[in-house]
């Protein structure tokens, strides 16, 4: 019998994004694209839960809304900027806010990415595709 050494798998990873997203169409039109370009999603409906979730999920990237219930996406970002554990992560910010201070004040809490609603998919994908490769580790 030959002796067959296992070769290491070369399947990349998928990369890892965590979807905060109040309006279920909205979650799901963002997981079924990321999921179609082959990345792994971990779906986050309340903002109370996303800062724990993050940190159990270890995403490579977070795509936040602004506008949710009980807890602002701002609110959100400075809290994930502040953790130790999730603060190198990047965040792309999607929201219906689409003015100009609307999105400078979005950056300013930490944001490292705005896509303005309705989404682009194209742009979208680009973003988050752009995120990702940029922070290669």
């Amino acid at each position: 019998m030959e002796d067959v050494t296992d070769m290491e798998d070369e399947t990349p990873v998928a990369k890892r994004v965590l979807v905060v997203e109040d309006n279920e169409l909205n979650l799901k039109l963002f997981c079924d694209l990321l999921r179609a370009h082959q990345f792994a999603t971990e779906p986050v409906r309340d903002g109370r839960e996303a800062l724990e979730r993050a940190r159990a999920f270890a995403p490579d990237l977070i795509v936040m809304d602004i506008q949710l219930p009980h807890v602002s996406g701002l609110e959100l970002i400075e809290q994930i900027k502040r953790d130790p554990t999730l603060r190198a992560t990047p965040i792309m910010a999607v929201t219906a806010y689409a003015g100009r201070e609307d999105e400078e004040r979005i950056r300013a809490a930490g944001a490292d990415a705005y896509v303005s609603k309705p989404i682009s998919v194209v742009r979208f994908v680009d973003e988050v595709t752009g995120l990702l490769a940029h922070d290669e580790r």
